[in-house]
This record gives structure tokens, C-alpha cells and sequence, in this order.
């Protein structure tokens, strides 16, 4: 699927309108048409509206002229552009959704809209939703953090987690447009801050769970969780499942005022309960207990957590009217979500596996079922991300050692950060542990390491990028694939000088 910039069916619209639209004065010119709303320059195409945004570090107004030589007819900002006629509102950010949701016909009013957020398993849960909407009968679109689709299967890879709001606008239109009915979106607390989904309308919103993570944005927990909260509103949607298994989650249940289905793994109260879990090596398999009945599923993917992302899953389409088994069907159908306990396999005796797990909480919900299905030694590459919440590197090092047999520590994508220092953190708290502890700065060399002389009872992972392919380091991006040096370094056997090494 292309979602590109696609042509308007349902009439002309102009700069006097797009004014009319956000009750402003229009400017001169405001007869001028308007082809597509636009928030990147870079982007731009001749007839759109570019939508000017204030920045952390620019305004999109410094780059006007590429908008005009790009073909920009027109602008919407907080400020008067130099050359093109300009919209002015004082928040330019709170009117992207609402106007590009206007624009395009409101397409989340023409699709079953289910939306997923939390801090872990966001992803997992809308690919297990897409599935299930496809078991049901319907055909879904899907908006990831891994993947954007329609459900004819063809797939762009997303630049975040959640799109900026003019793109996401856009996309559930080339779903409508694609002859979608329904679509799977993942909202991310930078999205509901920022104003990416707004003008969203929701049939059904899920809430997986709250850990620690995204604190250097959010500034603590409360902020972090009121940004979530936010998004529980009757005005953005008509119903909410809600993971219970955490006291952020019970406390969501409790404060939401939609009609709120709760979820569990373990409280026998909660509306949707799972029962009869067992997670091996190769599959993982549950009873879901629902107000509308049970049903067993198994699941081609790996970990007790994909249990409480199923559930969750399972409980928002039977929220949203659909038959218990057909969605059952449809999740259990889902063979494999790239970068979450994703298998690579190059003809070796050992486990392999890729994971996105970067912040605590997911490695306490990861790292203990690896542990119990691998006999022999469990190595772990971890890092820690710059830019991010750094009250949390010594954590993960502490959590992967407590589990693991060695810990290679290694860097992830340090952006602007040093990094020694954000490797430094993390060995810090994976050296309280008896773990072995390895640094190893260069993350080939660290796979490389990490396969070296495992046997059959061995498990490597590789943590914290999962499907990403980019790391940042500076102003950089350098191509980098987890699984794909995972997979060449099994196939090579390559090995790797350490840096230093911990407690053995």
C-alpha cells in the first residue's frame, strides 16, 4: 500500500475554506485551491497547504522557501509567512488532526477504528487486532510502529511509532480509498501530547499496560499516565478495554468514563480473564474466559506476555460486536511480529531471537520465560538508546544480569549522547548481578561474541532495536539490522575482542 498524496473526490476546497474551517480571518489569495494538507516541507507537492509547525530546535516557517519551490500555495501557522498567504492560529499543532480529518472526509468516521496504547506490547496488540478483524470477516487496515498496511497485505515501514497527524489523516483515507471498513492504529503518548490523534474517532480503545519509559519526555510517572488517561474520553471514542494486571491499569478502569471491559492474566474479577496459559519454545496457547464465552487460542509467537497482548486484543473486538471465535481464529493466526521475539534461524543448534524489549518493565516481562525455556546459558546483548529516560540504564543492566548467564553490553543508537557513558550506565546495574558482564562498544562485534561457542541448550538474544534498521549516532543514521547480523554472524561464527569483562 502507497498512502502517497492522494487526489480529493468530494470537491474543491480552497484557502478561504480551510480559514472558514478554523474560524480565522483568510488571507489574500483565498480563492487559491488546495490540492492536500501537509506538515513536512520536505514532502510538499504543487497545491498543498503547508501546515508550519514550532519545533523543539525549528519553526517550520525557516524553511518556506523549499515549501514554495516545492509548489506550497499556501500556509497555516502561529505566525504570518514571509511569501505565501497564511492562515494564522495560535496553536498550530491542536488544528493539524481536526483539519486534515476534515479535509479528507473524516475517514476514521468511515472505519471500525480500534486503537491501541500503553507502554508495552502496543504493536504486538494492534497486529493481533488486524488479525482478528480479518478472522471476522472485515477488512482492516493497520498503522504500527513496525508496519502501515491495507489489508490487501502490501506495507510501508512507519517513521514513528504513531504518524504526525496529516499523514495519519491521510492514511486512513488511502484505507477508505483501498476499500478498507475497519483499521488497527497504535497511539503513542508522544502522539496524544503532540496532538497526532486528534480528530481521531475511535470505536474501541485499548490500554495494555504502564512502565517506566519516555520519562525525559514526560517528566515522571503521573505526567506519563495522564497522557495515556487523555485519550479515554467519550469524546474520542465509544469504548475501552483495559489491562488490569498493573495499578496504572486498575487505576485507568476505575477513573475511565467510557463502558470499560477489563483484562487479566491473573485477577479472576476482570471481565476478559486468561486461564490454562502455557507458554513453551515454540508456541503459547490460553483459554480466554469473555462475558460472551470461552475460547482456547494458540499462538504461533513466543512469551507469556503475547498472552496479555492477545487477551487484550480478543476483549476489543468482542467490545466492538464481533463473533468470539472468528476473532479468536483470526489472532491465532498471526505466524510472527517483526523484532518481538522474532526467531532467526541459520541452521544452528541454538536459539536466536531478535526483541524490541528497551525499558525494565519489558524485560521483566520477557526475560524470566526465556530463562525458563532455555537449559543451557542465556546471553543477552543489551544497550541503552540516547536521548531517553536515562534513570532507567542502570535498571536494565540490573534486570538482564539478574537472569541471564552473560550480558554483553554494547550501543544501541546513542543520538546525541555519549556513548560510554549510556554503556557505562547499564554496566553499572549489570554488575550487581552474577551475570558475566562484556562491553563490547561495536554491536557487530557484540552478536559476533554473543553466538561464540553455543551449544543446543543455548539461548542469544539480541535486545532493545527489535525491527529497527536505523541507529543515530550524531547526525548519522547508519543501516544496521539486528536480525540480519544475528543471522551472519551465526552463519560466520565470527568472533570479537572484549573491552572488559565483569564478575564472571
Amino acid at each position: 500500500m502507497r498512502s502517497g498524496h492522494l487526489p480529493r473526490t468530494s470537491g474543491t476546497v480552497t484557502v478561504a475554506d480551510v480559514a472558514a474551517f478554523l474560524g480565522r480571518d483568510a488571507p489574500a489569495g483565498n480563492d487559491v485551491a488546495i490540492r492536500d494538507v501537509c506538515d513536512d516541507s520536505r514532502a510538499l507537492r504543487p497545491g498543498d497547504l503547508y501546515l508550519a509547525l514550532p519545533g523543539r530546535r525549528h519553526h517550520g516557517l525557516e524553511f518556506e522557501r523549499d515549501a514554495i519551490e516545492r509548489g506550497a500555495v499556501a500556509v497555516v501557522s502561529d505566525r504570518v509567512a514571509d511569501h505565501l498567504p497564511t492562515v494564522v492560529v495560535p496553536h498550530p499543532r491542536t488544528v493539524a488532526g481536526p483539519l486534515a480529518s476534515w479535509f479528507h472526509g473524516h475517514p476514521s468516521s468511515a472505519l471500525e477504528v480500534y486503537g491501541v496504547t500503553g507502554t508495552n506490547g502496543k504493536t504486538s496488540t494492534t497486529h493481533f487486532l488486524h488479525a482478528g478483524l480479518q478472522g471476522a470477516g472485515r477488512s482492516p487496515g493497520l498503522v504500527s510502529g513496525v508496519a502501515i498496511s491495507s489489508f490487501d497485505g502490501a506495507a510501508e515501514r512507519p517513521i514513528r511509532t504513531t504518524p504526525e497527524a496529516t499523514v495519519l489523516q491521510r492514511t486512513l483515507a488511502t484505507f477508505v480509498h483501498n476499500g478498507c471498513d475497519s483499521a488497527a492504529v497504535e497511539v503513542s503518548s508522544h502522539a496524544v501530547v503532540e496532538h497526532r490523534s486528534d480528530g481521531l474517532d475511535f470505536a474501541v480503545l485499548a490500554f495494555t499496560n504502564l512502565g517506566r519509559d519516555h520519562l525525559d519526555y514526560h517528566g515522571s510517572m503521573e505526567n506519563y499516565y495522564a497522557a495515556k488517561a487523555s485519550l479515554f474520553d467519550p469524546e474520542r471514542a465509544r469504548a475501552a478495554v483495559v489491562g488490569v494486571d498493573d495499578e496504572w491499569g486498575r487505576r485507568l478502569a476505575a477513573e475511565c468514563a467510557l463502558d470499560v471491559t477489563t483484562v487479566s492474566t491473573s485477577d479472576a474479577a476482570a471481565d476478559v480473564l486468561a486461564t490454562d496459559i502455557d507458554c513453551t519454545a515454540h508456541r503459547t496457547s490460553f483459554r480466554a474466559r469473555t462475558p460472551v464465552g470461552s475460547v482456547e487460542l494458540t499462538l504461533p509467537v513466543l512469551g507469556p506476555h503475547q498472552v496479555s497482548n492477545a487477551l487484550v486484543a480478543l476483549a476489543a473486538l468482542v467490545a466492538g460486536g464481533h463473533d468470539l471465535d472468528a476473532a479468536a481464529h483470526g489472532i491465532s493466526s498471526v505466524h510472527g511480529i517483526p523484532g518481538r521475539l522474532e526467531p532467526v534461524v541459520a541452521g544452528q543448534p541454538f536459539t536466536a531471537l531478535v526483541d524490541y524489549m528497551h525499558n525494565p518493565s519489558g524485560q521483566r516481562s520477557t526475560i524470566p520465560y526465556l530463562r525458563s525455556i532455555t537449559r543451557g546459558r542465556l546471553v543477552l546483548v543489551i544497550g541503552a538508546t540516547g536521548g531517553r529516560d536515562p534513570g532507567k540504564r542502570a535498571e536494565l543492566g540490573a534486570v538482564a544480569g539478574r537472569w541471564a548467564d552473560t550480558v554483553i553490553v554494547t550501543d544501541e543508537s546513542p543520538v546525541d549522547d555519549v556513548p560510554d557513558v549510556l554503556r557505562g550506565d547499564v554496566l553499572a546495574g549489570a554488575r550487581t548481578t552474577p551475570a558475566q558482564v562484556i562491553e563490547i562498544p561495536d554491536r557487530r562485534a557484540a552478536i559476533d561474541r554473543a553466538v561464540r561457542g553455543l551449544g543446543a541448550d543455548d539461548t542469544v538474544v539480541v535486545a532493545g532495536r527489535g525491527s529497527d534498521r536505523w541507529q543515530h549516532v550524531g547526525s548519522r543514521r547508519v543501516y544496521f539490522d539486528d536480525a540480519a547480523e544475528l543471522y551472519d554472524a551465526i552463519v560466520h561464527d565470527g568472533g570479537a575482542p572484549e573491552v572488559r569483562s565483569g564478575r564472571p
